[in-house]
């Protein structure tokens, strides 16, 4: 436990959240009680106020629903009377006898009156109007004032009617009604297992019995319709939740909790047995939907509190397991028995589950008390003291499951939906204050980020420049150093001296050379030829004269047409004709300055469709291959390389003292690499 722990913010804080909720719990509460209260009845209509004198009760033959009623076995009874604590083995229908008379000041009640209504007082001897009162009939019923019937249930065999929660009124007619003693006769049907009988029953005075029945309609069924608007309502919105933030387990066992209390809640508000066939399985059904309701109240509170108990949570499955087989499974002559074993060990399991969590909260182990965890405490302890009055100072089960239900409902819906909300504020405070961090973290790492692309830029222009001059220096070598190196070798083989016109003529061609680097560069803007011959035509008429003129045969072996377009991928494109130029253009360069051959063969050619071939072919000297890859000085050869390379075609050197033979084959219609810009320069 933390020493620097106050209880002053806990008490603040929860006296905050229970205030909220003190309007409603007094209107559902308090308010029906002041309701009872009977007004002021004028003089003329209280004399001689109706007053009971004997209350009696009969087992009702199988199939008799009219009177006349038996005559033998009648016994006293107190309403509220539930009849399987006289006769445990009787199920079917019970009659009710309610002897009752008008008393004036000069006849006093008789000495064994049993009176159930609070409402007669001493008036003078004159007849008024009577009410009559029930706040229900369990399951289904008929009400008959001496021989003549007043009302009953759409339906006293099953399926039967649902009445046993449904308070109801009459004005008895004058016309039923006879001088001396009158007879209220209730006929009451209902399996035994459900707790048959029949509620409290007034007389007295039509605004008195009108105002006590609008109370009891109030806490008997308003209270419940609220709870059950209330559970659906909790429902739903924390089930969205949960679908929204699955990992958020405890608002899906909270909004569970509520969906199924909601379920048991139709027993109170239902007037049908619909879906169910009949008044055992809607009873089987209602204890299933609390066994569900208490299940998902203890996991709620684990799952609040962080109680991480797999064993415990395991046993509990096991037992709603076991008690809805029980429910389901047991015959209907014990299902009084095992109804009421399971109810009062849901009960058992509800207690207990409120009574560890005050340990939970109030002596936390190894970190300080949570505000969110007492407050759920407090919840919890005052839910279990009313249930703790209820089940040790009540013996009446009809009044004690009313009360347990419409408390249950009230304080742990309606508070709990107020822990839940205010958890939830909480959680999208700190989802706010989290997404402004992120907002400044994203801000400061898009700056960053912008330097660092900035920064790159810069370096990607740089490299750009790099390989541009690197591009530019193997163009220059291949194309103006080729001429260059022609001339020279032309210079230095003629017998004679050469004529200025012819030097001229030298230094055109190399202004030509020039210009076509300038014109085509590296890029792609120059257009395709017509036909390979037209491509081959500028360098063959270059190289044939100077090599016609140092005595080199030259056999040029060139395809007629291409096979296509370049859209079927059947031509190179305009940079595949470019740079296979400069390689062919570079081999033949390399004949001149090293073969001593004495005749040259070049080959365009297309093998396949889409398939292009260059070959240059000499019976020079030759060199080793190896040796020169090895020694790296052949810049000439790394520049044929590097052009077939960012080509992405395939390139061979074959060489032998019989001659050199310069290969390149290029698949048509898979253009240039991506990384094609800068490539020659490795």
């Amino acid at each position: 436990m933390s020493g620097r722990w106050s209880p002053l913010p806990l008490l603040q804080q929860a006296g905050a959240q229970l205030l909220v909720l003190l309007p409603l719990l007094w209107l559902l509460l308090a308010g029906p009680a002041m309701a009872q209260a009977a007004p002021p009845i004028a003089a003329d209509a209280a004399r001689c106020p109706a007053q009971i004198l004997q209350v009696d009760a009969v087992r009702a033959p199988e199939g008799n629903t009219s009177l006349p009623a038996p005559e033998q076995g009648w016994q006293p009874v107190t309403l509220p009377d539930v009849w399987t604590s006289r006769w445990p083995e009787h199920d079917g229908a019970v009659w009710y006898r309610i002897l009752w008379q008008r008393a004036c000041s000069s006849s006093p009640p008789a000495a064994n009156a049993a009176s159930v209504s609070d409402l007669a007082t001493p008036s003078m001897p004159a007849p008024a109007p009577v009410a009559l009162g029930i706040d229900g009939i369990s399951v289904a019923g008929a009400v008959y004032v001496n021989r003549d019937l007043l009302w009953s249930d759409a339906s006293l065999v099953e399926p039967l009617s649902r009445s046993w929660n449904v308070p109801r009124w009459w004005l008895l007619p004058e016309s039923m009604l006879q001088p001396g003693t009158n007879t209220v006769w209730v006929y009451a049907v209902g399996p035994r297992a459900l707790s048959p009988g029949m509620g409290q029953l007034r007389l007295g005075t039509p605004q008195a019995v009108a105002q006590v029945q609008e109370a009891k309609e109030w806490r008997q069924r308003t209270v419940y319709f609220v709870n059950a608007v209330l559970c659906a309502m909790a429902g739903v919105l924390f089930f969205s939740i949960w679908l929204l933030q699955r990992k958020a387990r405890t608002y899906g066992w909270f909004a569970l909790m509520a969906l199924c209390w909601m379920l048991y809640l139709s027993t109170y508000l239902a007037d049908t047995q619909w879906p169910w066939p009949d008044s055992l399985t809607r009873g089987r059904f209602s204890l299933i939907a609390l066994l569900g309701y208490v299940l998902s109240v203890c996991i709620f509170t684990f799952r609040f509190g962080g109680q991480k108990l797999p064993w415990v949570e395991r046993f509990l499955w096991l037992l709603a397991f076991i008690g809805a087989a029980a429910t389901c499974l047991v015959p209907a002559e014990h299902a009084r028995q095992g109804f009421s074993l399971v109810w009062q060990g849901a009960t058992a399991v509800f207690l207990v589950n409120g009574l560890q969590f005050q340990i939970h909260a109030w002596f936390p182990r190894n970190r300080p008390r949570n505000l969110a965890h007492i407050l759920l405490a407090c919840i919890w302890l005052l839910l279990t003291l009313v249930a703790l009055n209820n089940l040790y100072s009540v013996l009446d089960r009809w009044q004690v499951a009313r009360d347990w239900a419409a408390l249950s409902g009230v304080l742990v819906i309606g508070l709990l939906m107020l822990l839940l909300g205010g958890q939830l504020v909480r959680q999208m405070h700190e989802v706010r204050r989290f997404n402004r961090e992120l907002k400044v973290g994203v801000e400061s790492a898009r700056s960053e980020l912008a330097l660092a692309l900035q920064r790159e830029h810069l370096q990607a222009l740089e490299n750009a420049k790099l390989q541009e001059r690197m591009a530019l220096a193997h163009d220059l070598h291949d194309g103006l150093g080729g001429a260059l190196v022609r001339s020279m070798a032309l210079v230095e083989q003629a017998p004679d001296t050469i004529s200025s016109a012819r030097v001229l003529s030298l230094l055109k061609s190399m202004r030509d050379d020039l210009n076509q680097l300038i014109d085509y560069g590296s890029s792609a803007g120059a257009s395709v030829p017509d036909t390979p011959v037209q491509w081959a035509a500028p360098l063959r008429h270059r190289i044939t004269r100077i090599l016609d003129e140092i005595g080199v045969q030259t056999h040029w072996s060139i395809a007629a047409q291409w096979q296509g377009t370049v859209e079927e991928g059947k031509r190179p494109n305009a940079l595949q004709c470019l740079l296979l130029t400069r390689l062919v253009e570079e081999a033949l360069s390399n004949v001149i300055k090293h073969s001593h051959a004495s005749k040259v063969r070049v080959e365009y050619a297309q093998p396949k469709p889409n398939q292009l071939l260059v070959r240059v072919e000499d019976d020079g000297v030759g060199f080793d291959v190896q040796a020169v890859q090895r020694a790296g000085q052949s810049v000439g050869m790394r520049s044929m390389a590097a052009r077939a390379e960012r080509l992405g075609a395939s390139f061979s050197v074959q060489s032998s003292p019989a001659g050199t033979m310069v290969t390149a084959v290029l698949q048509l219609g898979t253009g240039l690499p991506a990384a094609a810009p800068g490539a020659e320069a490795r």
